[in-house]
């Protein structure tokens, strides 16, 4: 008999900094299981993985929060003995989202508290929480836990160009097309993008608008990163890539799948990383062969003179 799927879940460590170098996290006091841990829960069908981040959080703490870098994952063995990941973020919590929390004790979590990190792994009640508190330490001594997006949407699934009379540029999505589009935008908001930006052709157009009304974001068209301004050199590609960290503030860029790589590995180089670099080079691999209607988000270090590159991550929809 074969073993059951893991169950899924996700959470992230919100933090804030006091005063420099000082940090607090939210932890929670769970009600029924009377137990101290981070806030997290399992993914409701349907879901992507941040979109539960963020959901879970405001549930739980009533804070409305943004997820920064990730922060790997936890297993651990349920009593029913099914086994369970937890996937979790670094999340900066604001004065405003803090002033703004619609908490009150209810039938799950009994109390929140915001513990000075050097503390909150002995009121936890697992380790595999403490785990989590130490790569996020390793995170923010390293000066890289505050941190800025760039996230890479690729169009989802098109008409085929053999079905389609008119200017490639036309051509529509297909119905699988848009519910992947309008899966993928929760999960894309959870990061708080800024901008969006979009090739100029329909089926870009159309997957990243679910994103831009969820987000209440207009969509600026860039013929540079259109598969009809495609060339190999790249150079215009580059120079989107330039402004947006220039910027420093989470972008979005919906594009194709030969002008990604170009993307990814403009990014990674303007960052000082090779993508060739055998300890990015997978994960840019993965990033720059994003399938229809998935989307990559890259992660730089905001605070650094220069940024940098912190992690990557890919996500897919939902379907």
């Amino acid at each position: 008999m074969s073993r059951q799927p893991p169950v899924l879940a996700a959470g992230a460590v919100c933090w804030r900094e006091t005063e420099p170098g000082a940090v607090e996290v939210v932890l929670i006091h769970r009600t029924q299981h009377k137990d101290v841990s981070l806030p997290k829960g399992k993914v409701d069908p349907g879901e992507t993985l941040p979109e539960t981040a963020v959901r879970e959080i405001a549930e739980e703490t009533g804070l409305v929060i943004g997820l920064g870098a990730p922060l790997g994952t936890v297993s651990y063995r349920l009593p029913s003995g099914r086994d369970k990941v937890v996937h979790y973020w670094a999340a900066e919590v604001g004065p405003l989202a803090i002033a703004r929390s619609t908490f009150e004790a209810n039938d799950e979590v009994e109390e929140i508290h915001w513990v000075p990190l050097e503390s909150a792994r002995e009121r936890l009640s697992y380790p595999h929480d403490s785990d989590v508190l130490d790569r996020f330490e390793e995170l923010y001594r390293s000066g890289r836990a505050r941190t800025f997006s760039v996230i890479a949407l690729r169009h989802g699934k098109a008409l085929p160009a053999s079905s389609w009379d008119g200017p490639d540029a036309t051509r529509p999505l297909l119905q699988l097309g848009n519910d992947q589009a309008a899966n993928v935008a929760p999960g894309i908001a959870a990061f708080r993008p800024a901008k969006l930006i979009s090739s100029p052709a329909e089926r870009c157009l159309r997957t990243i608008a679910p994103t831009s009304w969820i987000t209440d974001l207009p969509v600026a068209e860039k013929p540079a990163i259109s598969q009809d301004a495609y060339r190999s050199a790249g150079k215009a590609v580059g120079k989107v890539v330039a402004k947006r960290l220039r910027r420093r503030v989470n972008a979005v860029l919906c594009s194709h799948g030969p002008v990604l790589p170009q993307i990814v590995s403009s990014l990674a180089e303007q960052a000082g990383t090779s993508p060739r670099d055998p300890a990015w080079a997978p994960q840019l691999d993965r990033a720059s062969s994003l399938s229809v209607g998935e989307f990559a988000v890259l992660h730089l270090a905001l605070d650094a003179a220069e940024p940098s590159l912190v992690a990557v991550e890919v996500h897919s929809p939902a379907l």
